[in-house]
Parts: C-alpha cells; sequence; structure tokens
C-alpha cells in the first residue's frame, strides 16, 4: 500500500453523498462503502478530521428561498450535519476506527463541544475527528467550516469530495466540451465565480495558503489516491509537493 503524502488531512464531504441511490437520507451501503475507504487511510498513519455536510437533509439555503426566516434554516441544516456525523461515527466505530465527533454547536449528550486542541490530541491518537454543526452561526456554509477548522487544526490539506472529477470551465453535465483544470489560483476561482467552494471558504483558504484539492469521491480508491498524492482532481492553491 502507498504511503500518505500528507500528515494531517481534512476531508469535506457533502451530505449528498451519504443517500446514494435513494435521493434523500442516509444509504446504508453508501456511508459503509465510505467508511471502509475512511478505515483504509486511517491505518496509513494519517492524522484525519472529517467535515459533513447536512444537504442530504435538509439546506438551509434552500429553507430561506421557501420563505423560512434565513438563521433558523441554517441551525436546521447544522442539526442535519449532526445526523450525517453520527451517522458516520457509528459505522466507523463498528470497523474499528477510533472516532470523536465534535460540535460547534452544544449538544453534550451526542458530542463533544469544538475545542481546537482537544480535537488536535484526538488527531494526534490517530482518532478520526468529525466535525459537525458548521461553524455554528448561520450564513456560513459548511465549506466555510471546513476551510475555518483546517485552518485552525493546522492542516496540511483540505480535500473536497464531490461528484465530479475536479473543477471544469463549466458545467459538464450540460456541455461535453467544458474543460477540467488541473490547477487553479485562488484568484482565478473567486474572478470567475467558479462556484466550487463559496467565496468566505476560498479567500479564507488564500489567506492561510491552504492547498485545496477537488476530487471525485464516487469513484472507489479515490480518498486513499487523494491522500498518497496520485495525480487525480483539480488542484486549487499551489499543489503540495510529494
Amino acid at each position: 500500500m502507498s504511503k500518505a503524502a500528507f500528515k494531517r488531512v481534512l476531508l469535506k464531504l457533502s451530505g449528498e453523498a451519504l443517500q446514494g441511490e435513494q435521493g434523500y437520507g442516509i444509504s446504508r451501503d453508501t456511508i459503509g462503502s465510505l467508511a471502509a475507504e475512511i478505515k483504509e487511510v486511517q491505518e496509513l498513519g494519517v492524522e484525519l478530521a472529517v467535515v459533513i455536510g447536512g444537504g442530504n437533509i435538509f439546506r438551509g439555503v434552500a429553507g430561506a428561498s421557501s420563505g423560512m426566516d434565513r438563521a433558523t434554516a441554517d441551525y436546521i441544516g447544522m442539526l442535519a450535519t449532526m445526523m450525517n456525523a453520527l451517522a458516520l461515527q457509528e459505522v466507523l466505530e463498528d470497523l474499528g476506527v477510533p472516532t470523536r465527533v465534535q460540535s460547534a454547536i452544544g449538544m453534550m449528550q451526542l458530542a463533544e463541544p469544538y475545542i481546537r486542541r482537544k480535537a488536535e490530541r484526538h488527531l494526534e491518537k490517530k482518532r478520526v475527528v468529525i466535525l459537525a454543526g458548521g461553524t455554528g452561526n448561520p450564513y456560513f456554509t459548511t465549506d466555510t467550516g471546513a476551510s475555518l477548522r483546517a485552518n485552525e487544526i493546522g492542516a496540511d490539506v483540505l480535500l473536497k469530495a464531490t461528484k465530479v472529477d475536479g473543477v471544469y470551465d463549466s458545467d459538464p453535465v450540460k456541455n461535453q466540451d467544458a474543460k477540467r483544470f488541473e490547477q487553479l489560483s485562488y484568484l482565478d476561482v473567486l474572478r470567475n465565480d467558479l462556484k466550487v467552494m463559496d467565496a468566505t471558504a476560498i479567500s479564507m483558504c488564500k489567506d492561510n495558503n491552504l492547498p485545496v484539492l477537488v476530487f471525485d469521491l464516487t469513484t472507489k480508491g479515490n480518498i486513499r489516491r487523494a491522500i498518497t498524492g496520485d495525480s487525480i482532481g483539480t488542484w486549487i492553491g499551489e499543489a503540495p509537493k510529494t
């Protein structure tokens, strides 16, 4: 098995990644496959933190667009991320992977509060730290939460797992001639409004020189390939030397 190219990694998963083909909620088969991949990279000795969105259950922006108060909608979305975090924890623990869930919102019966130094100690002990609740504040996406936490814990890289194999100049589903980029600067993403992450998240990565790899989660083994430095996806910022 290849060696890990990074010591500490933050993996950002969309909530939709957990729903599989059923279109809503949490697919046991899908989350089981995902957990098996996480176990594989954890066994490489990587210090791994995971941020999960909640879009498979509830999206705050969608709730707000239907007339709900935006702050209320975002808080409901944060609760959805906690549901996903607990589901992932349960499956990982069944596979023998030590985990801790930390939440940006106080839920003492379900998870530890997010404390940076405590999260770092868990990582040093090779526990997978699942970070729920986004930033704990409305009006911020889980991408921003992932960027914030990655910078706080000193991650070497932010891995953004998506449904496509990188960043394109147009929608590859609608345009067969769409061009995939191998590398982009942070300013390229912001100037061209590429929508891969929100502007706040990209700006935070830019300000702290945190590289981002956008890659396809649906291809089995891609989490390991990303962590071992294989040439996949699109790098935003300067790709680390591996």
